[in-house]
C-alpha cells in the first residue's frame, strides 16, 4: 500500500479512529525544566489536557460531541496502566463524548492576553483536567509498548477499516526493562485496511549535548544511541500531517520526515501532538 492510497479512510461515528498516549511517569519526570517553569510531568499533563479539550471542541456539533475518536492515556513508571483520573480511572480507550462529559475536575487558570492598550492582562479561564501529573519509579517502556499493542490489536479487530490509530509516546529517559525496539516495531506493524499504526516519539532528553530537533528525516544530528533508537522506531508523517505542519506551524518538512521530536520545549510538545492528532477527513 502506498501513501497515496493509504491514510485516507473517512473518519465518522460509524468508522471512528483512536489516539493512545503513552506517558513516561518515572521519577525523573518530576525534574523542573527551567524554560517550562514546572516539572516535566506537570508540563506534559497540561499539554495532554489541553489537547483533549481541543479535540472535544473540534468534534462538537450542534447536537453534542460526536464520537469520531476514542482516546486513552497509558502511564508507565511505578505502575503501568490506564492513567485517566476521576470517573474515567481504569478505562483504556474512551469515546470522545464521554471524555467531554467526565473531567475529573475543572480548574481555574490564568491566561495572559493583550489588553488592547499595549499591555498584558490576565484572564481567568476554565481548564478541565482528565489526566494528572505523576512521577515515580522506573521506566518500563517495553511493558508500556506491550500494553499499547494489546489495546490497539483489540481496537483494530473491532474497527478493521478505520483510519489507523496514532500513538503519541512521551519519555525523558532510557527504558529500564530492556531494549524497546522490537516492542515499538510490533506496535507499528499493527494495521487497519487503511495503513499501519502511526507512532510519535517525543523525547525530553536530559543529554546536555541534545539540541532541539523536530521531525527530522535523518538521524545524523542526533546526540546519542537512545535518541537514534526512538527516531528509528517513529513513523513517517503522512501527507496530511506534513500539510498541517506547514500551514499551521510553518514547518516545511520533507516526505521522509518522521514523528520524532528531541529536547522539546512545551510549545514544541504541543505542536507535535497537534500535528499528530489533528482531525482529518471527518464526516
Amino acid at each position: 500500500m502506498t501513501e497515496r492510497d493509504s491514510y485516507s479512510a473517512e473518519i465518522s461515528r460509524a468508522n471512528p479512529s483512536c489516539f493512545l498516549f503513552l506517558i513516561d511517569q518515572s521519577g525523573s519526570m518530576q525534574d523542573i525544566v527551567p524554560g517550562w517553569g514546572r516539572s516535566k510531568a506537570q508540563g506534559v499533563a497540561d499539554a495532554i489536557n489541553k489537547l483533549l479539550q481541543n479535540l472535544v471542541i473540534k468534534c462538537a456539533k450542534g447536537e453534542g460531541v460526536r464520537d469520531y475518536y476514542y482516546a486513552g492515556v497509558i502511564g508507565y513508571g511505578e505502575h503501568v496502566g490506564p492513567a485517566f483520573s476521576g470517573a474515567l480511572a481504569g478505562r483504556e480507550l474512551v469515546p470522545l463524548s464521554e471524555i467531554a462529559n467526565s473531567p475529573a475536575r475543572i480548574e481555574e487558570r490564568a491566561r495572559k492576553e493583550d489588553d488592547g492598550a499595549g499591555g498584558i492582562m490576565e484572564r481567568k479561564v476554565k481548564f478541565p483536567i482528565w489526566f494528572d501529573a505523576v512521577a515515580n519509579g522506573g521506566t518500563p517502556m517495553c511493558r508500556a509498548m506491550h500494553e499499547a499493542n494489546r489495546i490497539l490489536a483489540e481496537w483494530l479487530t473491532q474497527h478493521p477499516n478505520c483510519f489507523p490509530p496514532v500513538v503519541v509516546h512521551i519519555t525523558d529517559g532510557d527504558s529500564t526493562d530492556g531494549n524497546p525496539t522490537e516492542a515499538m516495531r510490533a506496535v507499528t506493524d499493527l494495521s487497519s485496511a487503511d495503513g499501519n499504526v502511526l507512532l510519535f516519539n517525543i523525547h525530553l532528553s536530559s543529554n546536555p549535548d541534545a539540541n532541539t530537533i523536530s521531525f527530522p528525516d535523518a538521524s545524523v544530528p542526533l546526540p546519542d544511541q537512545y535518541a537514534k533508537l526512538l527516531f528509528a522506531a517513529a513513523s513517517r508523517l503522512t501527507a496530511f500531517m506534513r500539510s498541517v505542519a506547514k500551514q499551521d506551524h510553518h514547518l516545511d518538512l520533507s516526505e521522509q520526515a518522521k514523528g520524532f521530536v528531541l529536547n522539546a520545549d512545551i510549545v514544541l510538545v504541543i505542536t507535535a501532538m497537534d500535528i499528530g492528532t489533528r482531525p482529518s477527513n471527518l464526516r
